[in-house]
C-alpha cells in the first residue's frame, strides 16, 4: 500500500532559495562589508536555535 502525502512547505527548496539570495547579496560586498553585515544581523536577533 503507498501512501502520498502532499507537501505544502519544501524546506530544501527554502533553504536553497535563501542561501541562493545571501550568496547573491554577499557576492557584491567586500569582506568588511560582510563581517558588518554579520555582526548587524546578530544583533538584530539574538536568539539562538535550539534542537
Amino acid at each position: 500500500m503507498k501512501t502520498t502525502i502532499e507537501k505544502t512547505f519544501d524546506a530544501v527548496k527554502f533553504m536553497r532559495e535563501q542561501r541562493d539570495k545571501l550568496s547573491a547579496k554577499l557576492s557584491k560586498m567586500t569582506k568588511e562589508e560582510i563581517v558588518e553585515y554579520f555582526k548587524h544581523k546578530k544583533l538584530e536577533n539574538p536568539t539562538k536555535p535550539s534542537a
